[in-house]
């Protein structure tokens, strides 16, 4: 993923997935072509960062009889983004089990999840929710 264009050109690194699909860990560092005008991460840079990879973990985690679309996504702005700029996503058993249930009868799930981008100091910049589209294969 990390020679994808758009993750490469925005300076975007995928740190880990973990083995089992539950856990990606992605940084971006602070660099003269993801600045914005007054100095600060770009907010198009902080928001890519988190694109796909709520879809990506759940698609692995269903298997190939789902299909699995990002359906919508917004970012809320805490405060100004500097230096590199970490968000870990996380997948539990608890929302895969959800998603099967619900989508047992053919019935489309849109669930929401939620991931802070943080600073070094530890400290929420912005706040990503992103809505996937799930639906068992016919």
């Amino acid at each position: 993923m990390n020679l994808w264009p758009p993750f490469r050109g925005a300076g975007i690194k995928v740190r880990e997935i973990s083995p089992d699909f539950r856990k990606a860990r992605v940084e971006l560092r602070m660099r003269l072509l993801n600045r914005n005008y007054v100095g600060t991460h770009f907010g198009g840079s902080l928001f890519s960062m988190t694109d796909p990879f709520f879809m990506v973990l759940m698609m692995h985690n269903l298997g190939q009889d789902y299909i699995v679309w990002d359906k919508a996504g917004q970012i809320r702005f805490i405060k100004p983004g500097k230096g590199t700029i970490t968000a870990n996503f996380e997948i539990t058993q608890a929302m895969v089990d959800e998603a099967i249930a619900k989508t047992a009868n053919g019935d489309k799930f849109e669930p929401t999840y939620g991931v802070d981008l943080v600073n070094g100091e530890g400290e929420t910049v912005a706040r990503v929710e992103k809505t996937l589209h799930i639906r068992k294969k016919k």
